[in-house]
């Protein structure tokens, strides 16, 4: 093992000692580029060029490390496993490098392996892959450093110095003629929320053992798919800051403290390595939501007042004016918990109990913060008359010169009370399951206050203070820590993450059939549309229940549809601001929406009494979709409904189901044309509309890894300072891993959506918009055409991806199909995209693409040509494209297809002929943009990215083909032996290694 010693080398001589290595092999590099470039400032490698020579040399030497640290512990604990390893990642390494031999090499070797070796194999190759990314992570931290540091003073400020950031999106603007006034104004009207949601292919690891010392129950966070346990989160983030302290280190030529950061990261891999990180139950809804709970515990609490304390100081350095304390650019809620679409494990009382979690956690967290802020207001002296006038309605207390103390020290006796009886209501409940959190530590004086219940009951007091202080002459000390709790709580509130609750529009059908029979009206089921709306307008109209509210378990409604009204029971018990939206899933018209509404009705939930939750149809498929705007328009029409809402409306729009349906370039247009439509729509009736935007992190299911460019590319006037969206799978520890990965992401997204509002947007034509049409109807006939026509197709799916293992791995706690005994159109679409992306063959984001944009003559070849030079949003679809087909590998996908494919009935046949479509599609490509790079710009982006994981990925690729080809084999088999029953199980724990690693591996196409 090769073990380098830094300690004598200065900078340059040690960027040029790794410049090309990695674990002593050769990678591909780039030549050096201008550095002061901007564009990719801090962008992670898969938004970045290929490997440059200067710039990302001290990524190689932290690779080679962590590599040379790896190999040393598993070397340690068996020998044979670490040689196993170190000669697969060779041939990965040889395979980069062109070695048309090793792939062949790598299947040989795969199939001599026991099934115990290729666990370990596999869970070293898993560990590396967790280290490249956190390696990726400080990498990206440092080049920010770098290039504001070159960038000298006179350009100095708080915010990166990149494109996509508001430092330069400021600058932009101002010398677009745009005042400090207009970009102020639209910084503290816009909004962006970002929804963490979790999916089959995203679950929680339980671990019941770590290092075998004891036996805990630990509760994971979202991490890539199948989402790690936030220990282990916590030492990947040390890992990132111990690359940074070495580089510290090196750098002071202090030799002590390179080597004990060496040792650290010994000391943090060997954790790592000791942990079990398999998964052994199915996770249940409340450790999933413990999860998105974690994602803001461990980096978003921090990070979103670091951030709007850059951004205020980057509004007065380039501005001259300060960001309102108001002023929060940036929201976050959650679907965890509340998404019962499907999922019949999550219950009206699951839902309970997450948000009781929710609101404990928001207490605890806000305790910390109030004793932090009674250390600092220790003064003693210069109050304003109202915050005496506050103090003195605080009866007992023993702070009597000490004002804010007195103030601070109320508010934390009512925040203790808060949390004691959260804890006694979820010691109450009876779901089986509990996240056990220790009782809090409560002051003296609890039990005489009253909770705080509602957000004023908190913000009061606190701007009091702020006011005062900056009145008083401390307005240092009011720009402190108070205001970043002020702006926590204006972001996360008393909920930390407000639930959405989503159900399917079948079920509200079959609630309110059972509710039309037993009052004996009919079946509400077989009314039609018309029907249906002159009813549930009447009832909307009508002041009583439509049923004896007590009564409900004894009206003899079947269970599904007391369960979905037991769910509106629920809701309407729990406070206004701990939810978030309804939204219907398959909502297909306007009485869909109207049954939504009269249910929440008929539990006291309206906008008079301030408990109404919006409601949001989400149109999924092509149909849809294209119906979307007369369901707008019908329901704009009815007054009952309009009063309701007041003039505001969100809808959902569905990127993952719908290029399910019907393919990635259909769905888009489509998704693109109805979006336009129903701002339109809106826009008559005067009715301010928002889109929630269900995007997966992959680009099948609508995802980019480009959020700046995505945003500036949607549909003219859809946004407006308005941007609701889904985060999830491997976009969470991508854009929220770390404190300083958050704080970029929300400047990003900030950003974006702020310049968005001041862009002049490009028209598309009439022309354009038919050439589009056209190549929208021949990709859609193409992709349903394999996907519904082809009868070889399910049971090639089927048996040349994992979809089957997805499905009994326990990978999530809601079931992968919405009806378990049906096909591919029952199948969500994540698990569908997700199949594909295992394999490398990423069929589902190019399906049908080739011969949509196959020109049937020169002129529409030329007018597709024009439209992806001129029309953003033609040219980011088909980048996107391009970069999916740079990511197809079908070498790898072959392999699978041989290991275990059955050869008959063609079935063989159909992946060369799925292979003879990914060469139209690339070719179709080319002539479109006009490129020798099938990949576009984005694939040029992406290539760092793939040049430091692809040794990782191709061996796991090989590994899991020929783990499934074992289990498969087991599977099939009749009373195993214990020998065999034993071997079943340790592949079956590979296997949730290998679709680990290969997500990880893979990125925004995971």
């Amino acid at each position: 093992m090769r073990i380098i010693s830094l300690f004598c080398l200065s900078a340059p001589v040690q960027a040029a000692a790794f410049s090309t290595v990695i674990g002593g092999a050769t990678m591909p590099v780039k030549p050096v580029e201008n550095i002061g470039d901007t564009a990719h400032v801090g962008e992670p490698l898969s938004m970045q060029g290929s490997l440059n020579k200067v710039r990302d040399a001290p990524l190689l030497q932290d690779l080679d490390k962590l590599s040379n640290i790896l190999g040393e512990i598993v070397q340690e604990e068996d020998a044979a496993i670490h040689d196993l390893y170190q000669s697969f990642r060779q041939l990965g390494l040889d395979r980069a490098s062109g070695d048309t031999e090793a792939l062949p090499k790598m299947i040989q070797k795969a199939q001599q392996l026991s099934a115990r070796e290729a666990l370990g194999v596999m869970r070293t190759f898993s560990i590396m892959l967790n280290l490249v990314n956190a390696a990726e992570v400080h990498h990206r931290n440092r080049m920010t450093r770098q290039h504001d540091s070159a960038a000298g003073n006179v350009t100095a400020g708080p915010l990166p110095l990149s494109d996509d950031s508001m430092r330069l999106t400021m600058e932009r603007l101002l010398k677009k003629g745009i005042s400090p006034k207009e970009i102020i104004q639209q910084l503290a009207q816009q909004k962006v929320e970002i929804v963490i949601t979790a999916h089959p292919t995203q679950g929680m690891y339980w671990i019941e053992k770590e290092l075998s010392i004891c036996r805990v129950k630990i509760f994971l966070t979202v991490f890539l798919l199948a989402v790690q346990r936030k220990s282990l989160l916590r030492k990947y983030r040390k890992v990132s800051d111990c690359l940074m302290q070495y580089d510290k280190a090196v750098m002071e030529q202090n030799k002590f403290d390179a080597y004990q950061t060496q040792t650290d990261l010994k000391r943090i891999i060997s954790s790592i390595w000791g942990a079990d990180e398999i998964r052994r139950l199915k996770p249940t809804p409340q450790e999933e939501a413990a999860g998105g709970n974690a994602v803001v515990e461990n980096t978003l609490w921090e990070a979103v007042p670091a951030y709007l304390r850059k951004l205020d100081q980057q509004c007065q350095l380039t501005l001259g004016v300060r960001l309102p304390v108001d002023t929060v650019p940036i929201k976050f809620s959650s679907w965890i918990g509340g998404d019962r679409d499907g999922n019949p494990n999550v219950t009206p009382d699951v839902t309970l109990e997450v948000v009781l979690q929710q609101r404990l956690r928001a207490a605890r967290l806000l305790l910390q913060d109030f004793y932090v802020l009674l250390g600092e207001l220790g003064i003693s002296y210069r109050f304003s008359d109202r915050l005496l006038e506050y103090a003195a309605t605080i009866k007992e207390s023993h702070h009597e010169r000490e004002k804010y103390r007195r103030v601070i020290g109320h508010l934390i006796q009512r925040l203790s009370r808060t949390a004691r009886e959260y804890e006694q209501q979820l010691a109450a409940l009876s779901t089986g399951y509990q996240i056990p959190l220790a009782e809090i530590q409560l002051v003296p004086g609890w039990e005489k206050v009253e909770p705080i219940v509602d957000l004023d009951d908190i913000m009061e007091p606190l701007k009091i203070m702020h006011e005062s202080l900056v009145e008083t002459g401390f307005g240092l000390v009011a720009d402190g820590h108070l205001l970043d709790v002020i702006r926590r709580l204006r972001v996360f509130g008393l909920s930390l993450l407000p639930l959405d609750i989503r159900e399917e529009s079948t079920k509200h059908t079959e609630a309110l059939d059972a509710i039309t029979r037993w009052l004996g009206i009919g079946s509400y089921k077989e009314w039609d549309e018309s029907a249906r709306l002159t009813w549930l307008q009447s009832e909307l109209a009508n002041k009583r229940p439509l049923y004896p509210l007590r009564d409900l378990h004894k009206l003899g409604f079947d269970a599904s549809a007391v369960t979905t009204l037991r769910t509106f029971e629920t809701i309407s018990k729990l406070h206004p601001s701990s939810m978030g939206a309804y939204v219907i899933s398959q909502a297909q018209t306007a009485s869909d929406v109207l049954a939504v509404m009269l249910l929440q009705k008929n539990y006291g939930m309206t906008s008079r009494n301030g408990n109404f939750m919006r409601v949001v149809p989400l149109f999924e498929t092509l149909d849809d979709l294209l119906r979307s705007p007369s369901v707008l328009q019908t329901l704009f029409s009815i007054g009952i409904y309009r009063g309701e809402i007041q003039n505001q409306q969100e809808v959902m729009v569905g990127y993952s189901d719908s290029a399910k349906d019907a393919g990635r370039l259909a769905a888009s247009l489509v998704l693109y044309n109805s979006q336009v439509a129903m701002a339109q729509v809106a826009e008559k009736h005067k009715i301010d509309l928002t889109f929630f935007h269900g995007k997966g992190g992959t680009v099948g299911r609508g995802g980019n890894p480009s959020v700046y460019r995505a945003i500036l590319s949607h549909p003219p006037d859809t946004i407006k300072g308005r941007f609701r969206v889904t985060e999830q799978g491997e976009m969470i520890m991508q854009n929220f891993g770390t404190v300083w990965i958050a704080e970029r992401t929300l400047d990003i997204y900030t950003a974006a959506v702020c310049r968005e509002a001041f862009e002049e947007h490009v028209i598309p034509s009439a022309k354009w918009l038919a050439q589009m049409q056209k190549v929208s109807d021949k990709s859609c006939e193409d992709y349903r055409h394999l996907v519904r026509n082809e009868p070889r197709f399910v049971p090639y799916f089927r048996q040349a991806t994992p979809e089957l293992e997805l499905g009994s791995l326990n990978i999530g706690s809601r079931p992968a199909k919405r009806n378990p005994k049906g096909g591919i159109e029952s199948l969500r679409a994540i698990p569908w995209t997700f199949a594909w992306t295992q394999t490398r063959t990423l069929l589902s984001a190019w399906l049908g693409v080739g011969a949509g944009l196959k020109a049937e003559n020169k002129e529409e070849l030329e007018t597709m040509r024009e439209m992806y030079k001129e029309w953003p949003w033609f040219r980011e679809t088909i980048d996107l494209i391009a970069m999916i087909l740079s990511k197809t590998d079908f070498s790898i996908s072959r392999n699978y297809d041989e290991q275990l494919v059955e050869k008959k009935n063609g079935l063989d046949k159909l992946g060369e002929e799925v292979k003879a479509k990914l060469v139209e599609t690339r070719q179709a490509v080319l002539a479109v943009t006009e490129s020798k790079d099938y990949g576009g710009a984005h694939s040029e982006l992406m290539r760092a990215s793939s040049t430091i994981r692809h040794p990782y990925v191709d061996p796991i690729n090989v590994l899991q083909a020929e783990l499934m080809k074992r289990f498969r084999g087991l599977e099939k088999k009749e009373n195993l032996s214990s020998e065999e029953e034993e071997e079943k199980e340790i592949l079956k724990d590979a296997l949730i290694l290998s679709i680990n690693g290969i997500a990880q591996g893979m990125r925004n196409s995971g």
